[in-house]
């Protein structure tokens, strides 16, 4: 029987072990665990290899803006299928989840038997929903336009982009990165005409459109 890949994406050591715990036990030696905690680990390990069969991804993880990860890896590597894995259990964010297009949602304060269902699940090629992904909420016009642009950007660029809203200058952004300032223009040009924008203010609001998870 093939060996699943999976990629475990949470900055909580204890919650990645319980994870990796989990999802062992669910399916035995068949499976290769990688742990990352953070947004930028996650790009490095996908970057080396993109052929993954599941992402198990938190939803608050450092360097993301709420969904931005979960949009970011739909608009990069659509071939993988994403489940968010978080805290914040209530519709909204589960809704919100669903919408942006991961393939389902475990609340972290799921028994062993759930995850191990919700990854088989997903694994076997289908959907795994707790039940209030179903009720009734309304995802804002704003954050379904954000979550198509951002979707739209490279890697790279969507790491300028969270510096741009860190309020990181030009010049900053290409020290941090190693590249030139004109290469960091030329970046900012193009995220910005592919988010519809004019302004870091204007591009920074935007970001927090995936960061809200109250209902709207």
């Amino acid at each position: 029987m093939a060996t699943y890949e999976i990629l475990i994406a949470d900055d909580h050591p204890l919650f990645r072990s319980a994870m990796r715990q989990a999802v062992t036990l669910g399916l035995g030696s068949d499976v290769r665990l990688v742990e990352v905690a953070s947004i930028a680990e996650l790009e490095t390990r996908l970057g080396e290899k993109a052929d993954w069969d599941l992402v198990l991804l938190d939803l608050n993880m450092p360097g993301a803006y709420g969904f931005s990860g979960l949009v970011l890896l739909r608009g990069q590597y659509p071939q993988i299928p994403v489940v968010m894995v978080s805290a914040q259990e209530e519709a909204a964010v589960v809704v919100k989840s669903r919408e942006f297009g991961a393939s389902g949602f475990i609340p972290k304060s799921s028994d062993l038997n759930v995850i191990q269902d919700a990854v088989k699940k997903v694994l076997d090629g289908e959907v795994w929903w707790p039940p209030q992904a179903f009720e009734k909420v309304d995802v804002s016009a704003e954050a379904k336009a954000a979550s198509e642009g951002l979707a739209s950007l490279t890697p790279q660029q969507f790491r300028v982009l969270t510096m741009v809203c860190e309020g990181l200058l030009n010049k900053q952004i290409a020290y941090e990165l190693s590249v030139s300032e004109a290469t960091i223009k030329a970046h900012v040009t193009a995220i910005f005409r592919k988010l519809g924008v004019r302004t870091r203010t204007q591009a920074a609001l935007l970001l927090q459109q995936l960061e809200s998870v109250s209902a709207s």
